[in-house]
């Protein structure tokens, strides 16, 4: 992808080695094709995880901008945190979603949880009461039932 000029790459020179992907402007022309991806599986995939399945909620935190659109007076940063794997960053802005998975400077909310926590939030019912919430409780609501509204119009429909 990155020969494609869909991704950059960036290496740094880290002890554990890391390497950052980012999006290119041509691969924001996919992003609706992500989003209808998305709610694809919430169609057709979404259940309850068997046993020893492993969940990758970044995944699903990484199809944000094809699936959520926040009204375009929305705006500001929520830092999703994953415990014991990693943080992402959404970005509400004129009616856009991004996504980063670099640390923020800083959040205008934050939101935290283990795999277990964020598959009950983000699934049909949006149970938020494992998550920890703190700061900007319209952003941090946009985010989650966002995903949790996708997941139940799209169980509801099937």
């Amino acid at each position: 992808m990155v020969a494609d000029g869909l991704l950059t790459r960036q290496r740094y020179r880290e002890v554990p080695p890391r390497v950052d992907y980012e999006l290119t402007e041509r691969s924001f022309e996919l992003l609706p094709v992500i989003g209808a991806l998305a709610r694809w599986g919430y169609d057709w995939t979404w259940s309850a995880p068997r046993e020893g399945e492993d969940v990758r909620v970044g995944a699903i935190f990484r199809t944000a901008p094809g699936l959520l659109a926040p009204p375009r007076s929305l705006s500001g940063t929520v830092e999703l945190v994953v415990e014991g794997d990693r943080s992402y960053v959404l970005a509400a802005a004129g009616g856009l979603v991004t996504v980063s998975e670099q640390p923020p400077e800083r959040a205008d909310a934050r939101i935290s949880g283990d795999v277990k926590a964020w598959v009950a939030a983000l699934g049909p019912g949006g149970d938020v009461s494992k998550l920890s919430v703190s700061g900007d409780p319209t952003l941090a609501d946009f985010f989650v039932q966002g995903f949790a509204t996708a997941a139940t119009a799209n169980a509801a429909a099937a």
